[in-house]
């Protein structure tokens, strides 16, 4: 029984050799798959719309003759997503998950509208902040109705947008429709929206400048009606 118990030992033995090899090669596979996914995965890219304003100017540290109170955006459900979202066709959308928004799009038309509007008028944006007494604050708020990007074509906003002095009754509602022609490429479909959005605020500033002048002139003359919404 001794001479024949060791002849499968001897067969496990010479296979040894064997197995590591295939475990050898099985590792390098994995490696390889590995890096050749790595490989075919793009890198995310981020956009954003908001900053890019001209370091040049330089504000006067004298106090603003006004502030704005900027609130939160509203934007339609399909483009609520930190991917970017382009319209091939009237009936159907692609969802670009490698092209990205640093932050979600209500967010960055916010910071947006905000810094825009800041530089225009020579103001502060004082939505999280202490209001002082003695300055007129006016609240914009922005619906965005339409959001479309699309490619080597246009990037279109369609908003509705409200102006309220916080110690006035009178509220300009009014809307901007603004469409940019754009060439082919993420870059230039954002940089489009970024074109539109300073057309828009450069709407609600003047409707901001119109009701701050209509205020001042009738400051003691209550139920006073808004002025017209300014031409786009």
């Amino acid at each position: 029984m001794s001479r024949y118990s060791r002849r499968p030992l001897a067969g496990f033995a010479a296979l040894a050799p064997c197995a590591a090899l295939i475990a050898s090669v099985a590792s390098v596979a994995l490696v390889a798959l590995g890096a050749l996914s790595a490989c075919s995965s793009p890198p995310s890219r981020f956009y954003t719309l908001a900053g890019g304003l001209a370091s040049s100017e330089v504000r006067s540290a004298a106090p603003p003759l006004l502030m704005i109170d900027v609130a939160a955006v509203d934007v339609p459900a399909q483009v609520a997503r930190s991917a970017l979202v382009v319209q091939t066709s009237a009936t159907r959308v692609d969802v670009l998950e490698q092209a990205r928004w640093a932050s979600l799009p209500a967010d960055e038309i916010r910071l947006a509208l905000s810094q825009q509007l800041a530089q225009q008028l020579d103001a502060i944006d004082v939505s999280r902040s202490p209001r002082p007494a003695g300055v007129s604050v006016y609240r914009v708020k922005l619906s965005v109705q339409r959001f479309e990007s699309w490619p080597g074509s246009h990037a279109l906003i369609d908003a509705v947008w409200s102006v309220r002095a916080l110690s006035e009754e009178a509220v300009l509602t009014c809307r901007s429709v603004v469409s940019e022609p754009v060439g082919a490429g993420n870059d230039a479909l954002v940089a489009g929206h970024r074109q539109a959005l300073q057309q828009i605020a450069a709407n609600v500033a003047d409707g901001i400048r119109a009701l701050d002048a209509a205020a001042r002139a009738h400051r003691l003359v209550r139920g006073q009606t808004a002025p017209p919404c300014p031409a786009q």
